[in-house]
């Protein structure tokens, strides 16, 4: 018994000090977006472009079938029920406020947090990062931050494309390939829309778009000894990624509607 208390506690610290970690990590990176350095601007600015079109522009071809099955499904659903509840408001509710952020967010994590703390994990092992930082150039500007603004701005363009291509585009093909009735949707949107909708869902996107880079970075450095070690490190990365924004989306959730 005492050894199933002493184990739990040891786990506990263990979890207790890595998310200090985490948060002690994105302190430094968000620190660095308010301090203005001299050197490396157009080298920082080329990365977060090219982390936009791989993690945003890249991503459509996929996030754009997603929404299009989701919208189209839950519409469908919804005219079912839409005699007892307003088929507006629900629709806003499930994918406005729940299923548009955290589903955008699955996809990054599933394509692009992955592909970082894999990429991370490489230069820590082949010690690209120590060359870095002989040549006098600080890593957490040059990787982390293009990262960190690159995927963030990514997941919140992500986040609004789902939304208007799950309803505007869910509706049009529901309409020209069935022939369900669905009256003014549109209008019942517009109706059931609210600024704290909107809100939620940026800040939402936000949240996600930062938990997700630190957390694939922070494993992605991390990993120091061999390449082995790439594959459990990302595995966990995209695990805790995933738990961190579920928690996340509910506090945000009870903190906007409760």
């Amino acid at each position: 018994m005492i050894q199933v208390a002493g184990n739990i506690g040891r786990k506990t610290i263990h979890f207790a000090n890595h998310i200090l970690d985490l948060f002690a990590f994105t302190y430094r990176i968000l620190k660095l977006i308010f301090k203005r350095q001299e050197y490396g601007r157009a080298i920082v600015r080329r990365v977060i472009l090219e982390q936009i079109y791989f993690t945003c522009v890249q991503a459509l071809s996929i996030i754009v079938p997603v929404a299009l099955l989701v919208g189209s499904m839950l519409i469908i659903e919804f005219t079912k029920i839409s005699v007892q509840y307003d088929l507006g408001k629900i629709t806003v509710i499930l994918l406005v406020r729940e299923l548009g952020p955290i589903i955008t967010a699955f996809l990054v994590i599933l394509r692009s947090a992955t592909a970082v703390t894999i990429e991370i994990g490489y230069m820590n092992v082949l010690h690209e990062i120590e060359a870095f930082e002989m040549a006098g150039i600080d890593p957490m500007r040059i990787i982390c931050l293009p990262r960190l603004v690159g995927i963030t701005s990514a997941v919140f363009c992500l986040f609004i494309v789902f939304d208007l291509v799950s309803i505007v585009g869910g509706y049009c093909l529901v309409w020209f390939t069935t022939h369900i009735p669905m009256g003014d949707f549109l209008g019942q949107i517009g109706k059931a829309i609210t600024a704290a909708d909107i809100a939620v869902g940026i800040v939402k996107a936000i949240c996600f778009g930062i938990i997700i880079t630190v957390t694939s970075l922070k494993h992605g450095f991390q990993i120091r000894k061999n390449i082995t070690q790439i594959p459990p490190g990302t595995s966990r990365a995209a695990i805790e990624s995933v738990i961190f924004c579920l928690i996340s989306n509910v506090i945000i959730s009870a903190i906007f509607y409760m």
